[in-house]
């Protein structure tokens, strides 16, 4: 605890407010009491001035362009780790041993299959539904399927729903697609890894064998990989706020998904694909450029620059190379829009204007671009990334409710509608 204090003078009263200093990061002014000794309230729209809680998972500096996961840099675990690995560091604290990763790997992989009766509750959906529909349903079901780890307070409970919604979630995210193109679901093989098994899911049919490429598992794990956890971020809240209720885990995940689905927030790499599509040429891109250059036009670039980092996106370097293997792989030839990608891509890079005010090409043009190669829809883009934030929901989920501090969150508000007044009858009116 920080000796340090900040005073605050509100009319003829002088507050005295403690200060908070983190590991890393700026301090914390602790405004706890401050109504009961100032009779005033905060006013912060989007909290983007407000710590909402404390944590030790994710630290993001975005002035440095520095993303740390238990504070090991994010390009360090994409290039020398691997996403079952990083759930376990997000999840326990510290890089998991060869047995224990072993042990956990076991644990997710013996729960990939899903109850058999949700096959049901699939076909209950539309043909045509979004997959991320289907999702949020879906998960938020799973509480009437798994009631043995919804008790919160209970321990165990706590780990065995956190290791099913990891397992489980590729293999719903895979049915929603199969689901929405109209193909039978294909179940998960216990002797692929995490990624392998997703892309096996989402891509074999039973009329034939399909192997799945190791540099293709390689880019989708990395893309996993890369939107574990971000910090406190507007689904990751979402999940701290219904969880602060009480909820069980697979509810406070629904929630978070139906955040994500926003295009603020989990569509920006589908925003980027639209975004190419809009530019439908390669000749047309310095049409587009010189648009988002023009001040007094309102467009701009999907894909570069990203809100948090204002230097660069930690995470867009390794991104960048898996979409380079990815392309490599399956070329681009047939695909107009992968053509326009690599050419943006070039052209922006190359142009000093987004290199002076650092509007380089972050981690969602990039994971967009493979996943597009892939055979990914557009649709699917956004249940991927909620699949691979599940783990971080989850651990941010799994310390809020150890924090003996938890209160259910009741934000307040700067209130600017009518004052009392006296109800006037119908005819009066």
């Amino acid at each position: 605890m920080s000796n340090k204090s900040a005073k605050l003078t509100i009319g003829d009263k002088e507050i005295e407010l403690p200060i908070h200093s983190p590991t890393a990061g700026p301090d914390v002014v602790d405004i706890t009491k401050l109504y009961a000794q100032g009779g005033v309230f905060t006013y912060d729209p989007g909290f983007t001035s407000t710590a909402a809680c404390d944590s030790t998972i994710t630290f993001i500096d975005g002035d440095k362009g520095e993303l740390l996961h238990r504070g090991y840099p994010i390009d360090q675990l994409a290039e020398k780790s691997h996403f079952l690995e990083v759930c376990y560091l997000l999840l326990y604290g510290e890089l998991p041993s060869a047995t224990e990763l072993e042990d956990f790997e076991n644990r997710v992989t013996n729960h990939t299959m899903v109850h058999e009766q949700m096959h049901n509750f699939f076909r209950g959906f539309r043909r045509d539904a979004h997959p991320m529909a289907t999702l949020v349903g879906v998960v938020g079901a799973m509480s009437a399927f798994y009631h043995d780890s919804t008790d919160i307070n209970d321990e165990w409970q706590r780990e065995v729903a956190a290791i099913r919604l990891i397992a489980k979630l590729p293999t719903i995210a895979a049915m929603a697609y199969k689901y929405s193109i109209g193909q039978p679901f294909v179940y998960p093989r216990n002797d692929l890894d995490y990624a392998s098994n997703f892309l096996h899911m989402c891509f074999s049919v039973p009329a034939q064998n399909y192997e799945v490429d190791p540099i293709l598992a390689r880019a989708m794990d990395r893309i996993f990989t890369l939107h574990a956890d971000h910090e406190q971020n507007a689904s990751t809240s979402t999940v701290r706020l219904a969880s602060s209720s009480g909820a069980n885990p697979f509810a406070c995940i629904a929630a978070g998904i139906a955040c994500l689905w926003g295009p603020a927030h989990g569509g920006a790499n589908q925003a980027c694909l639209e975004m190419l599509k809009e530019i439908g040429t390669v000749d047309r891109i310095p049409e587009f450029i010189a648009r988002a250059k023009d001040k007094n036009d309102s467009y701009r670039l999907m894909g570069f620059g990203h809100r948090v980092y204002k230097n660069f996106d930690p995470r867009a370097t390794v991104m960048k190379q898996s979409a380079d293997e990815v392309l490599e792989l399956l070329g681009v030839e047939d695909n107009p829009l992968l053509q326009v990608a690599m050419e943006l891509e070039k052209q922006a890079l190359a142009d000093p204007y987004f290199a002076d005010k650092k509007l380089f090409p972050n981690v969602d043009f990039y994971s967009g671009i493979i996943l597009e190669a892939m055979g990914f829809p557009t649709s699917m883009f956004t249940p991927i990334f909620a699949l691979a934030r599940t783990v971080g929901w989850i651990s941010q989920w799994k310390e809020q409710i150890s924090d003996p501090k938890l209160k259910i969150g009741r934000p307040r508000q700067l209130y600017k509608g009518d004052t009392a007044r006296d109800y006037t009858d119908i005819e009066n009116r």
